[in-house]
């Protein structure tokens, strides 16, 4: 009997087909008072004692151990909505998709979104899944990262790649030990967004909208504790330091030499910008640092604006549409 080969794909990983989605339904900044007592009091009908140093203190956790139920059967649903409109782009059955790699930060279960979405979409059985939870900001340019190495190193692999993410597991009424969550509340929001990513497309068959020809993540310096998110009865309760925007310019440099060495060393104007919508002040320092033209960043702004701090693969699909 021959021994097995494993066979690769000749080309580099190439996007195939995009899809996103977004909750219908939204509250504007100035409404949210009018709704947020309702919220916090609704579901505690009984409770009336309170502790003096944490008026709060019940509804907070309470609350919060509904909000993760919310997610935990929100969060697949909203991802099968984009992942239905990126396969319908596709335009390929169902059953030519080999794998799926699934990010949210939006809450822990077992078994995870990457099944409840398998089981969604109707896929294979035997389809090989990898489920990252708690990746965070960067938890789509991480499942960038793995399916491209899973379409290269895997010939005729066609991967689903998504990241849905609600904010429902940060909601909660102010609290001076957690006033760090202000900020999540302010600027986070809710969006799913899904990626088939293959190399070797099928010619006339499939329509790739770019190659990835590289990817990578780097550990900044001085960064212990910059950003730091834990789960507890409580909900996902995150710590950020003021210092972040500062961060990240400080290291830009050389973070961004490398894959740009890779496309041919063009200046930082001729290059098409995607970048996390992490927030202004981290925008703003990028572009100060970088130098670039106030267009480049155009698309994250967009998104930050009408949807606040969302996942960046969110985004892809605007951006191709303006460049």
């Amino acid at each position: 009997m021959a021994a097995y080969k494993h066979e690769r794909a000749v080309g580099l990983a190439t996007v195939l087909a995009i899809g996103k989605a977004n909750p219908p339904t939204a509250y504007h900044q100035q409404r949210i008072h009018k709704v947020k007592s309702p919220i916090c009091f609704s579901r505690l009908p009984t409770l009336n004692t309170r502790t003096p140093s944490r008026p709060n203190s019940f509804e907070f956790v309470i609350i919060r151990v509904s909000s993760r139920d919310i997610a935990i059967r929100e969060v697949p649903r909203l991802a099968e909505k984009a992942a239905i409109q990126a396969l319908e782009e596709w335009g390929q059955p169902r059953s030519q998709i080999t794998h799926v790699v699934f990010a949210t930060t939006s809450g822990v279960n077992m078994p995870g979104a990457d099944l409840t979405l398998t089981r969604l979409l109707g896929l294979n059985p035997n389809i090989n899944r990898i489920m990252l939870y708690q990746q965070g900001c960067f938890g789509g340019a991480t499942v960038l990262r793995v399916a491209k190495d899973l379409a290269e190193n895997n010939k005729g692999a066609r991967v689903l790649t998504v990241v849905s993410e609600l904010t429902s597991v940060t909601f909660r009424a102010p609290d001076e030990e957690y006033f760090d969550n202000l900020v999540a509340s302010a600027i986070f929001g809710d969006g799913a967004a899904c990626l088939i990513i293959g190399s070797d497309p099928v010619p006339k068959v499939e329509r790739p909208h770019f190659e990835i020809h590289w990817s990578g993540e780097t550990i900044l310096p001085e960064s212990d504790g910059a950003i730091d998110g834990r789960l507890t009865e409580g909900g996902l309760i995150f710590h950020l330091r003021k210092d972040v925007p500062k961060l990240i310019s400080r290291n830009i440099l050389p973070i961004f030499n490398k894959p740009v060495e890779v496309a041919g060393s063009p200046s930082w104007n001729e290059v098409f910008w995607c970048v996390h919508p992490g927030g202004r002040a981290i925008l703003d320092e990028v572009e100060k640092t970088l130098n670039l033209k106030p267009e480049k960043l155009s698309a994250t702004r967009n998104v930050l604006h009408d949807f606040g701090n969302i996942n960046d693969l969110v985004e892809m699909r605007r951006f191709f549409t303006q460049y």
